[in-house]
């Protein structure tokens, strides 16, 4: 094994030692793990199909029979929201490769080569920066109409401007070292030094950045849900369920209390994880 190899193995070792004794982190970490295994397994766990309805059953407040209660159709709402993981999940790092792949690629060219290449980029990206992203979703979603395939791009879409800033930063820092100059001059060509040398040594960042955008992917995703511009009935979102159950609010309370506390905790969760993450992979931080 080369040098440089033992060197990042002993790199990510000590990033995951810091990234252990961290709690907070190891407890978002589970959650996540706990949501992916839901998500693979949902038809062994959910009790009920998340279509299966029972009229004569509607609106039933949580029992043992039904953990979280029943919606306005008669269906398990735990049940739902099992098979809803399947779906935010999907969304959330689906639309962050999007973004990622995207603005990671427009960042990097526009880092690498500078000058007009840079400004162009550039000034292409603070234009998006300066339309929020979630309503920039909102607009690609409105334009695309409504569904999950529409949801991941208008999602993906939307984050674009803030991979590329972050790519770009990193790439910036890195594209001045001697080992990049050293690739320069033996004629290894532009594209494989941005893919074997720059982005595996300014990963660190994006990768960070990418966690917490799955936090904030499955959020943008449940809001378009919420306003109808995301998926589609029945397919069980947690926002659209949010969405169907808010008129129900004052008098069935678990409707939109399950799936609401479901986004908050898985949010609360990747950024947890995040942040831990973060803080693993910042070198300021070796001791």
């Amino acid at each position: 094994m080369s040098k440089d190899n033992k060197q990042k193995r002993g790199q990510f070792k000590e990033a995951w030692i810091r990234l252990r004794i961290n709690r907070a982190a190891m407890f978002g970490l589970s959650v996540i793990i706990l949501l992916i295994i839901m998500a693979v397994f949902a038809p062994l766990i959910a009790p009920y199909g998340y279509d299966e309805q029972h009229l004569k059953m509607a609106n039933l407040l949580p029992s043992w029979r039904h953990l979280m209660g029943t919606d306005n159709f008669g269906r398990d709402i735990f049940s739902r929201i099992i098979y809803g993981s399947r779906v935010s999940l999907q969304v959330g790092f689906i639309a962050v490769g999007i973004g990622v792949l995207i603005g990671g690629t427009l960042g990097s060219i526009s880092a690498y080569y500078g000058g007009i290449v840079d400004n162009v980029i550039m000034r292409f990206i603070d234009t998006l920066l300066a339309i929020p992203g979630t309503l920039l979703a909102i607009s690609i979603a409105a334009a695309l109409g409504p569904g999950l395939t529409n949801a991941m791009i208008a999602v993906g879409v939307g984050t674009v401007p803030t991979y590329a800033r972050v790519v770009r930063a990193s790439v910036l820092t890195v594209k001045e070292q001697e080992f990049i100059e050293a690739a320069k001059c033996i004629g290894v060509k532009d594209y494989k030094i941005i893919i074997k040398h720059i982005l595996p040594n300014a990963m660190a960042p994006l990768i960070v950045q990418a966690t917490l955008g799955v936090a904030s992917a499955i959020l943008s995703a449940a809001a378009l849900s919420f306003i109808g511009l995301g998926i589609q009935p029945p397919t069980p979102e947690w926002g659209a369920m949010l969405s169907a159950g808010r008129v129900y609010i004052r008098d069935y309370w678990h409707i939109v209390t399950f799936p609401g506390v479901t986004i908050m905790i898985t949010i609360f969760s990747l950024n947890l994880f995040g942040d831990g993450l973060r803080d693993a992979l910042d070198p300021r931080l070796k001791r």
